[in-house]
């Protein structure tokens, strides 16, 4: 099989590509929220910028902001499963709805605000790959208030054969497609809106502009990965020197450390 270079996973190129083309951008929000796509009235991304200073800033968060009929609504691809995810959306959620109360405004003018998470990770113990959570009350399960919504997508529970009827079966298999057969055989289902998506994902992944904010987005994994290395390297050296001043045996310092004997040696000519 043949490894596609990037793939819709990749959060700059799931940006660009969306940013681009608004009308497949408002397709797949209509399938993820289950909403008509005729019934959509006004629909605004309201970050559609790529500040150039953050490009190479491995923390930049390149989801995506909207305006859906007047919900706010945030769309994120996850493709590591670094912990505490759903205390982070929480938080996203949070963060999104209180900044939305303009001064004089009532709270009951706060609107209903959405987070959308496809995630390359199993998150709940479940085999459904469609999850929603709101405000419910524990026992009646009655709803406080409709403005809280967290809606997840796990990839890896998507199911092998898909339906050409299920909009967001084949949005999300799109998502999780990685090599170019994967790819080829969502085309030959002969999809209008999937026949565009591809197109749209092969102009967009071909751009200078895109091989160039990739490139520095991967310095910045790579940098930051050198520096928790010599970090965790740095603190090995500091518990292995501390070790070796109250006279614990080097074997024992190997253990507690992973330094080799040799490296925990050095130190003790060192001092």
């Amino acid at each position: 099989m043949t490894k596609l270079e990037y793939n819709l996973k990749n959060d700059t190129l799931f940006k660009m590509l969306f940013v681009k083309y608004p009308e497949l951008l408002k397709r797949l929000v209509s399938e993820l929220l289950g909403i008509k796509f005729e019934s959509i009235g006004k629909f605004d991304i309201t970050n559609p910028e790529m500040s150039p200073e953050s490009f190479g800033d491995k923390f930049c968060s390149l989801d995506i902001n909207m305006t859906v009929d007047g919900q706010r609504v945030d769309l994120e691809i996850q493709v590591r499963d670094e912990g505490d995810y759903p205390e982070r959306i929480l938080f996203y959620w949070a963060r999104e709805y209180s900044t939305a109360l303009a001064e004089g405004e009532k709270y009951i003018d706060l609107p209903r605000t959405v987070i959308i998470s496809i995630v390359d990770f199993k998150l709940f113990v479940c085999k459904e790959f469609h999850s929603e959570y709101r405000a419910l009350e524990v026992t009646r399960h009655a709803e406080l208030t409709d403005k809280l919504s967290l809606v997840f997508f796990e990839l890896p529970k998507l199911p092998e054969l898909v339906s050409v009827d299920s909009g967001i079966e084949l949005w999300l298999t799109l998502f999780n497609a990685e090599t170019e057969e994967e790819l080829a055989k969502i085309d030959r289902l002969e999809v209008p809106i999937m026949k565009q998506a591809i197109e749209a994902y092969r102009s967009v992944s071909a751009t200078p502009e895109f091989r160039e904010i990739e490139r520095l987005r991967s310095k910045a994994r790579h940098d930051e990965a050198q520096a928790l290395y010599n970090a965790k390297r740095e603190e090995k050296y500091s518990v292995a020197k501390n070790a070796l001043q109250i006279k614990i045996p080097i074997d024992s310092i190997m253990k507690l450390t992973g330094l080799t004997c040799e490296e925990i040696q050095s130190l003790q000519n060192a001092n």
